[in-house]
């Protein structure tokens, strides 16, 4: 959808603060909310600031977003890759003819040597759209892309969302990793974190979902802490609640993970599940997630013989996710590390009692030890087998933490909260950028299009084709 399908006049009337409607560009490179949290991210948000009077375009790659239908006001515009990940042919080589520039020669060319393209090209290619389209937007929000391209003039003021620093992640999947060859795949992978390193240090203003996510971002990336502002998410508590008709199957335990990141920590539950069940022989589990074939995961079902006792489900829609929650007496986040755990929130909401680890910001959503949920340390198979073990058996403490759960997230995570306090930071950072414009066009004698605030005059230079070119090569073979 482009400026001239919205209405002649954006500003006319009042959003819900009361403040003129702004026009949002949201900005995407992984949009499916079935296959990570940032599909999520962008699909609930964009609904709430739709329904806060906002006129909200999402900008994404594939796999594109999948957003909420008959609001007024959101749109989605597909900024196609070569979608080289896709299934049944991942890593594949595009055709001759499906080439159209040099940042498609580019994304193929990392792909072949081992590299993650798709946060570089995706921005250089969403740099390219927006100055095009240069006036349609009040602000531009970057959902974690952090590439090159969104330096310097956008053609509006920049607000970038960091869920937590993709760092964390390398550097786990580095210490699970056997082998210099394994290693040596991996940080080729991960080179792309070298530059979203570089990117984030330069950015105007960040939001990020907890305050542990501030404090890994201020650590690992070295962003300045005063740029870095706390929005937290949520769950869709309309959707997320409970519903006494769903009957409780007896010792189903559920849990939403990728099977081999290590990141998820789903190999310890498998081994905690196998505990358990010495105890409680009718406990299993059911994973929302993509089962692998082989792998850590596979060979623990296999070492334990719970074959028949971990089922994997992918492709349900969101009614029967929710029914799916509904049903198990626990649910479990055994994470080694999250940057908020939207999985966490959403069990909650239903009042499904949960045990989750103390990884990351798991604590800020999950709250006290025997209060909202039990905890356990991460990595940790006993202790997660002795904290589901006493949920099975124990039907009052399920009740009160289900209820004690529910409750925390009506309080503080909801995301029509998250859309208020994301309109606040749009605000903010649009008078930030007149204030510096002003101030430019005061000491230069001109006014003109600013450049985006905290960047230099060569980060808002208009750099050419070839020179970018050179740039990202050179970064394209780094490797962390």
């Amino acid at each position: 959808m482009t400026a001239e399908a919205m209405d002649a006049d954006p500003g006319k009337g009042a959003a819900a603060d009361g403040e003129r409607p702004l026009r949002i560009a949201l900005l995407t490179y992984k949009g499916n909310p079935f296959c990570g949290g940032q599909g999520v991210y962008v699909r609930h948000l964009s609904r709430e600031l739709a329904r806060l009077g906002h006129r909200v375009e999402v900008i994404g790659s594939q796999p594109y977003p999948v957003l909420d239908e008959g609001l007024d006001g959101l749109s989605l515009t597909e900024l196609p890759s070569l979608d080289l990940y896709r299934q049944p042919d991942p890593f594949r080589t595009p055709a001759r003819d499906e080439y159209r520039d040099w940042i498609d020669a580019l994304e193929v060319g990392t792909m072949w040597t081992g590299g993650f393209p798709e946060p570089l090209t995706f921005s250089l290619r969403a740099r390219r759209h927006l100055r095009a389209r240069r006036g349609d937007f009040d602000v531009v929000h970057d959902n974690q892309t952090l590439g090159y391209g969104l330096l310097g003039d956008v053609g509006a003021p920049l607000v970038t969302t960091i869920h937590h620093p993709i760092t964390v992640d390398r550097q786990l999947e580095l210490d699970a990793a056997e082998g210099w060859q394994r290693r040596a795949s991996v940080r080729r992978w991960y080179a792309f974190t070298r530059m979203q390193k570089r990117v984030a240090r330069r950015l105007p203003s960040v939001l990020t979902v907890s305050g542990t996510s501030r404090q890994e971002i201020v650590d690992h990336l070295k962003v300045d802490q005063d740029r870095i502002h706390v929005v937290h998410i949520g769950a869709d508590t309309d959707l997320f609640s409970p519903d006494p008709s769903v009957p409780q199957v007896p010792g189903r335990i559920v849990t939403t993970s990728s099977a081999d990141v290590p990141l998820k920590g789903l190999v310890f539950l498998v081994e905690a599940l196998a505990k358990v069940r010495t105890e409680h022989p009718g406990a299993h589990l059911v994973v929302v997630g993509k089962r692998a074939e082989d792998g850590p995961v596979a060979q623990a079902i296999e070492r334990y013989g719970l074959e028949g006792a971990v089922e994997f489900v992918k492709g349900i829609s969101d009614a029967e996710l929710v029914d799916l929650v509904r049903s198990a007496e626990v649910a479990c986040v055994p994470s080694l590390y999250e940057g908020f755990s939207l999985p966490a929130a959403e069990a909650m909401a239903t009042g499904t009692p949960l045990v989750a680890t103390t990884g990351g910001a798991i604590p800020e959503v999950a709250g006290p030890d025997g209060e909202t949920c039990l905890a356990v340390p991460p990595g940790d198979p006993g202790a997660l087998a002795a904290a589901l073990g006493r949920l099975l058996g124990d039907p009052a403490l399920r009740a009160r933490l289900g209820s004690a759960g529910r409750e925390r997230v009506l309080a503080r995570f909801t995301w029509a909260k998250a859309a208020e306090g994301t309109v606040a930071h749009y605000r903010a950072a649009m008078a930030l950028s007149s204030s510096r414009s002003r101030a430019r066009a005061g000491t230069d004698g001109h006014g003109g299009s600013p450049a985006t605030p905290g960047t230099d005059r060569a980060e808002a230079a208009e750099e050419t084709p070839a020179e970018e070119l050179v740039a990202v090569n050179r970064e394209s073979r780094a490797t962390c």
